[in-house]
């Protein structure tokens, strides 16, 4: 219902106008429970708003409720693999101190826990 062209790049470039470090989660819809009139969101369409989401500048994009999709945070400067994950469990981080290890760029979230 809400993934036109126009309104997903419109979504891309909103998200970067404010912070091109904010996540975008392209979650794909399935129909389930009551909710059975429509199909599946296309993974091409997702995959066209990743690259969408790209050009208007976000650093890290994530499509979502598709079995073996990419889980992975990469560097936006030097493309080294930082996060592994797998559903919601992290497999591995790499990020140390907030910084790629590779390259030293600043990677924005929050990676460790706080001291007790």
């Amino acid at each position: 219902m809400n993934d036109g062209e126009d309104e997903l790049r419109d979504i891309a470039r909103f998200l970067a106008g404010v912070d091109r470090d904010i996540p975008w989660h392209l979650s794909r819809f399935h129909p389930d429970y009551e909710f059975t009139d429509r199909g599946a969101t296309p993974l091409p369409l997702l995959r066209k708003a990743e690259v969408w989401g790209r050009e208007a500048g976000l650093k890290f994009i994530y499509i979502g409720n598709v079995a073996g999709e990419d889980e992975v945070t990469y560097c936006p400067s030097c493309g080294t693999e930082l996060i592994r994950r797998s559903g919601f469990s992290v497999l591995s981080n790499r990020v140390a101190g907030g910084l790629c290890p590779q390259c030293g760029t600043g990677i924005a979230g929050v990676f460790e826990k706080p001291a007790d």
